[in-house]
């Protein structure tokens, strides 16, 4: 099953949504296989470190820092990898309510992590874009 590439259809087609639960992006040294017990939402192994990102109990439990809380809000349409555009549709829509955009691409569809009190602002935002 393959994504849709299209920026016009996948702007109309998408329908965000807040997912439960807070997120935290984190930094720690050693290995993933150190924090599968976690079971973080996402990993990203970058040359300063390895990036988790956990559901902030998780973080607080495991006493690992964090600066900020985000929400995960889910553009519910199936993009692919190779299309051209959402990423930047949808940055440009929050910048104008100067919300920052995380974004995790994954296989079906992109998720983007917003600071947790602008969520719902986010909502608004990404659903004018989809008009």
């Amino acid at each position: 099953m393959t994504g849709i590439v299209e920026i016009e259809e996948l702007l109309k087609s998408m329908s965000p949504e807040i997912r439960g639960g807070e997120y935290a992006f984190c930094t720690v040294g050693g290995e993933l296989a150190d924090y599968v017990h976690l079971n973080p939402l996402a990993t990203y192994i970058e040359a300063e470190g390895l990036t988790l990102i956990l559901a902030v109990e998780t973080a607080e439990k495991a006493n690992i820092p964090y600066e900020g809380k985000y929400k995960q809000i889910t553009l519910t349409v199936h993009s692919s990898l190779e299309a051209v555009g959402l990423t930047a549709a949808v940055a440009a829509k929050l910048t104008a309510y100067n919300i920052s955009a995380n974004v995790v691409a994954a296989f079906y569809h992109d998720h983007i992590f917003v600071q947790s009190e602008k969520a719902d602002e986010a909502i608004t935002a990404l659903k004018e874009l989809a008009k």
